[in-house]
């Protein structure tokens, strides 16, 4: 009979928040695959727990999953476990799990932390519904077209952001976003944690570049702290031609986006768009 394949989320920082079916399983198991063993092993060490490990990240996932697959039908069960979190939610795992799948094997989900929604609870721009993103592009380009994409984003959405970059997309953020409401979260769980809300020009004006990976919870479309002052025929025309040229946005989602981020009718930024390309803009 075939072993099982627990999906098995671990601490985000603070190492208590490990939940007791988790540590069963972590000694139960045959084997852990972990995205990092230096970084398991200090769990496991906390805990006294020795079963052996096994890396398993994005360099090596393709080569060692059909023996992992091979070890789960001989009847062993495996742990998959990421650096930090929930694997395959911005973490290796996914192609892994899929194959378990498809091989008929049995797969668990072990729940437990994840900074995303860690960050979500504590954001107050929760509710029913959100969306998660993942990390943006890291190439400016693509990032502003991918930020214009969820500027008309009705409900709070999550993104990841290394500290490198946190700068750059905060200031994407706030040109094509305009100035909303974002909590920002680091070194959740931690001992030196940050939550802070506030609009994302305050953000800029505080964050700096250093350790540990950023947790952004962005408000929803119409949330903009201030109101940001009426476009020229100019100047909207020229963002028109950026969003529509530049980032590959149909004619109608660009006035859509538009009307949304300037609160106009959409009729006033067609009708400015006219003006603007009479006068050679």
């Amino acid at each position: 009979m075939p072993g099982t394949l627990f999906v098995v989320a671990t601490p985000i920082g603070n190492l208590e928040d490990v939940t007791l079916r988790a540590l069963r399983i972590l000694r139960d198991v045959s084997v852990i695959a972990a995205e990092d063993t230096r970084r398991t092993f200090r769990l496991l060490q906390h805990y006294s727990i020795s079963t052996p490990t096994t890396s398993l990240h994005e360099h090596n996932e393709a080569q060692k999953t059909p023996s992992l697959i091979r070890r789960l039908h001989d009847g062993e069960s495996i742990a998959l476990v990421s650096d930090a979190g929930t694997p395959g939610v911005s973490d290796p795992g996914t192609r892994f799990v899929a194959a378990a799948h498809a091989a008929g094997v049995r797969v668990e989900p072990v729940p437990g932390p994840n900074a995303a929604v860690a960050a979500l609870s504590a954001s107050g721009f929760g509710g029913d519904q959100f969306v998660f993103v993942g990390f943006p592009p890291a190439r400016a380009q693509a990032r502003r077209a991918w930020l214009t994409q969820l500027a008309a984003e009705p409900r709070p959405w999550v993104v990841y952001e290394a500290p490198h970059r946190i700068r750059d997309t905060l200031a994407d953020m706030l040109a094509i976003l305009g100035d909303r409401q974002v909590a920002i979260g680091r070194e959740l769980t931690k001992r030196h944690e940050e939550l802070v809300v506030r609009p994302i020009s305050g953000h800029l004006e505080s964050v700096a570049d250093g350790r540990g990976e950023y947790t952004l919870v962005v408000s929803p479309a119409g949330d903009r702290v201030h109101d940001v002052a009426e476009p020229t025929a100019d100047e909207l025309t020229s963002e028109f031609y950026q969003m529509t040229e530049d980032s590959g946005l149909n004619r109608r989602e660009a006035i859509r986006q538009l009307a949304l981020k300037y609160r106009l009718p959409a009729r006033a930024v067609y009708a400015r768009l006219e003006e603007g390309r009479k006068s050679g803009a």
